[in-house]
C-alpha cells in the first residue's frame, strides 16, 4: 500500500476520533481505512491506536508518529500546490493560529482587502495552541520553532494600565516594586495568584476599565482605551523593551508569502 495513503488514513482517524468519520472525510469505506491503518502498523511493527468499543485514541508511540506524519502530509499537499501555483495567482486554504488579542485587534480588521485581492485563498483562524505544526502560520508575540521560518511583522510594548477610578481609590505606583501593594489582574512571575486572575487579554482590559485592578497588556490592545481616557498607564517611565510580533511559518509557500507580504506592509504602515 502507498505510504502517504496509510499516513493520511491514520492521521484522519486521529483527527476525527474514529474510523467511521475518517472514512466519511476521505470518501472511502470504513474497512479501507482500517486496512490502511493495519498495514501501517504492520510495516512499522508498532501499535499506533488503542481501539475500544467506545473510542479510538492514539498510543504514546502513535501520538509521536502523528505529529511527524501530519507534517509530512502537509508538506506533500504544499508541494503539489507549489507546482500548481507556478505562474498562477496564489490559491488554497490557510490555517492561521494566533491569540484572540492579535486576531481581533490586528489580523481580522485588515483581512478584507486581502480577501478581495486573493479570492482563491481561504483562511481559517484558530487559537494558537502552541502546536505550530498543526497550522500553516502562527502569529504570536516572540517565539520561534526549529525548522520553520520566522518573519517579523511588527512590534509591541506591554503596558501597565488601570482606570482613573482605580488610581483615585488605591493610589498610583511610582516604581515596579510598588506593584506588590496593588491589585494585579494577572499573576506576576513567581508571585501569588491575585484575588482576580485573568488570562484573556480583552477580559483583562474590560476588568481594568471597570476599576478592578492593574492589567499588563500589549499596546495594540489597550491603545484605544488609553486614547479615550478609559485607562491610564500606571508607570509610564518604566516601560519594558518592545517585543516582536512574529509570523512562524513554512517557507516558500506562495499563498503564505502573499498573506505575509500583505500583513507586513499593513502592520508596518
Amino acid at each position: 500500500m502507498d505510504r502517504l495513503t496509510e499516513m493520511e488514513a491514520f492521521a484522519m482517524v486521529v483527527d476525527q476520533g474514529g474510523f467511521t468519520d475518517a472514512a466519511r472525510k476521505m470518501g472511502i469505506s470504513k474497512s479501507a481505512v482500517s486496512k490502511h491503518v493495519s498495514s501501517l502498523e504492520s510495516r512499522l511493527g508498532a501499535r499506533l491506536l488503542d481501539r475500544t468499543t467506545r473510542k479510538v485514541a492514539p498510543t504514546a508511540i502513535g501520538l509521536a508518529y502523528y505529529d511527524r506524519a501530519r507534517r509530512l502530509l502537509v508538506d506533500a499537499v504544499e508541494a503539489d500546490a507549489l507546482v500548481a501555483a507556478m505562474g498562477d495567482a496564489p490559491a488554497g486554504h490557510l490555517r492561521v493560529g494566533t491569540s484572540g488579542d492579535i486576531g481581533s485587534c490586528l489580523l481580522v480588521p485588515m483581512l478584507g482587502d486581502f480577501m478581495d485581492t486573493h479570492p482563491g485563498i481561504t483562511i481559517a483562524i484558530a487559537p494558537d495552541d502552541g502546536q505550530t505544526e498543526r497550522h500553516d502560520l502562527c502569529i504570536r508575540i516572540g517565539g520561534a520553532q526549529e525548522g520553520l521560518a520566522v518573519r517579523r511583522l511588527a512590534q509591541t510594548t506591554r503596558l501597565l494600565v488601570a482606570s482613573p477610578g482605580y488610581f483615585q481609590h488605591h493610589g498610583r505606583p511610582l516604581a515596579p516594586d510598588d506593584l506588590a501593594a496593588h491589585r494585579l489582574l494577572q499573576r506576576p512571575p513567581g508571585g501569588a495568584v491575585p484575588p482576580l486572575a485573568l488570562e484573556d487579554g480583552r477580559m483583562c482590559l474590560d476588568a481594568a476599565i471597570a476599576g478592578l485592578g492593574i492589567a499588563w497588556l500589549p499596546d495594540f490592545l489597550c491603545r484605544t482605551a488609553l486614547e479615550t481616557g478609559l485607562v491610564e498607564e500606571a508607570i509610564p517611565c518604566h516601560r519594558p523593551a518592545p517585543e516582536p510580533i512574529n509570523a512562524i511559518h513554512r517557507p516558500n509557500v506562495p499563498k503564505l508569502e502573499a498573506l505575509l507580504d500583505y500583513l507586513g506592509e499593513r502592520l508596518a504602515a
